[in-house]
C-alpha cells in the first residue's frame, strides 16, 4: 500500500498482494561504464542519499549502500511486485539523470554499465553482507573491483564469463 492507504498505480493489478509475505535480499554491484571513476569521494554521499529516496519510492527497503568512484554496492529488499532487472534497469536510468543534471558534483559521469551483478541472501547473512558494503574502502585496497566480483560470483555459485566481468 502506498502512504495513507491508496495502492500505488502500479500494484493496482495485483489485488491479491496482500497474501503475498516475502523478503527479497539482493547484493548488487554496479560498475560504471568502462571502469570510469566519476563518483568523487566528496559527493558519494549526494547520490547514496538520492538512491536511498529512490528505494523508498519504490516500496524497497536499503539496508545498506557504499562504494567507490568506479562502482556501487546496495544491499536492498525489493517490493514483491518488482522485479530485479527491472529494479537495476529504473535506478540506472534515474541515477543517470541524477548525475547529469549534477554535472558540478559528478562531472566526468558517463553512463552505468549494462551489465550489473545481483545476488541474493538470506536475513541470516544480512549483517555479514551489510558489512561487507560498510568496508569497500578498506577492502579495495587489497582488491580490484574485477577479482571482488569473480570472488563474489564464485562465493554464490554463478557461472560467469570473465571476458565481462
Amino acid at each position: 500500500m502506498h502512504p495513507g492507504g491508496v495502492p500505488h498505480p502500479q500494484y493496482t493489478n495485483y489485488p491479491n498482494l496482500i497474501m503475498a509475505y516475502t523478503k527479497l535480499i539482493y547484493h548488487i554491484v554496479l560498475r560504471t561504464h568502462q571502469g570510469t571513476a566519476p563518483i568523487a569521494e566528496e559527493h558519494e554521499r549526494d547520490l547514496y542519499m538520492y538512491i536511498f529516496g529512490f528505494c523508498k519510492n519504490h516500496q524497497c527497503v536499503l539496508y545498506r549502500i557504499n562504494g567507490m568512484p568506479d562502482h556501487i554496492h546496495l544491499l536492498v529488499s525489493l517490493h514483491p511486485t518488482i522485479a530485479v532487472a527491472s529494479f537495476v534497469h529504473d535506478l540506472k536510468i534515474a541515477t543517470n539523470n541524477f548525475m547529469s543534471a549534477n554535472r558540478d558534483r559528478f562531472p566526468a559521469f558517463v553512463k552505468w554499465e549494462q551489465g550489473y551483478c545481483a545476488l541474493t541472501y538470506s536475513e541470516a547473512d544480512k549483517e555479514r553482507i551489510m558489512q561487507y558494503i560498510i568496508n569497500q574502502k578498506e577492502h579495495h585496497r587489497k582488491f580490484s573491483v574485477r577479482d571482488e566480483l569473480i570472488a563474489l560470483l564464485q562465493e554464490c555459485g554463478v557461472e560467469y564469463d570473465e571476458r565481462y566481468i
